[in-house]
């Protein structure tokens, strides 16, 4: 069994060490005796969906995203989107999360356009929502799982979901996706985004095995789920990140 992760953009997108999402990926399907292979596609390189189970895309700031816009857009946005209808599983974080939506308006009213993956638009405002967070994510429960979401959050902009779109989570600590309605990231499909840095999956590694349990199901019909992992030293790192916020 092998589970297979496109890490798009890894050179242009890895704000507050993102990256550390496919580390722990990756590692939590090692000591189950899970292949994992993760290849990086980035400016000029196609994507082609069937290659992958699960795709990763991070934050940037202004400039890298900039850097990126027209290939995402222009070369790789219709397989994307298609992807997307055809529920395979993306990780999406800050930047990576607002490319997905419908636009982001600038300060000045200037809007620019997204990929339209998912319903969601971004506005920008001048200050900035910066801070530990604490959120709930009450769909984990349905998987037998912790609902306790720990992250970082800093970012301008503020994201409003469309109908069709649910939140990841509901905010117990921190601005979450606009300071307003207390909701957090979204879930649309097999697509979940989120403002969390800092690790995000570290420090959530029951979000971790959903995405993995996920992907795994969408490629292996016969798969019934993963065994669980001793995360007694990750429990000790969340508690300890929980009592802070609190």
């Amino acid at each position: 069994m092998e589970l297979r992760i496109c890490h798009l953009y890894p050179d242009l997108l890895n704000l507050y060490g993102d990256r550390g999402n496919l580390l722990t990926l990756k590692q939590r399907c090692l000591w189950r005796g899970i292949d994992c292979t993760i290849t990086a596609v980035s400016l000029g390189d196609a994507f082609a969906a069937e290659r992958f189970d699960l795709v990763f895309m991070g934050g940037g700031q202004d400039y890298e995203q900039n850097l990126l816009y027209e290939d995402l857009l222009e070369q790789k946005g219709d397989a994307i989107r298609e992807a997307v209808e055809a529920d395979k599983v993306f990780l999406c974080i800050c930047g990576g999360y607002q490319l997905m939506g419908q636009f982001y308006e600038e300060q000045d009213g200037h809007r620019i356009a997204g990929l339209g993956a998912i319903d969601v638009w971004t506005i920008g405002r001048p200050n900035r929502l910066i801070g530990n967070t604490l959120h709930q994510a009450n769909w984990l429960a349905e998987d037998g799982r912790d609902t306790t979401l720990v992250g970082f959050e800093n970012h301008s902009g503020r994201t409003y979901l469309g109908e069709q779109v649910k939140p990841l989570a509901i905010v117990r600590k921190g601005g979450g996706n606009n300071g307003e309605d207390r909701t957090e990231g979204a879930i649309y499909k097999n697509v979940y985004g989120t403002y969390s840095h800092g690790s995000f999956l570290p420090k959530n590694p029951a979000v971790a095995d959903h995405l993995i349990e996920t992907a795994l199901k969408q490629r292996y019909k016969d798969f019934k789920g993963l065994e669980n992992l001793d995360d007694t030293f990750a429990e000790h790192a969340r508690n300890h990140l929980i009592n802070c916020a609190e």
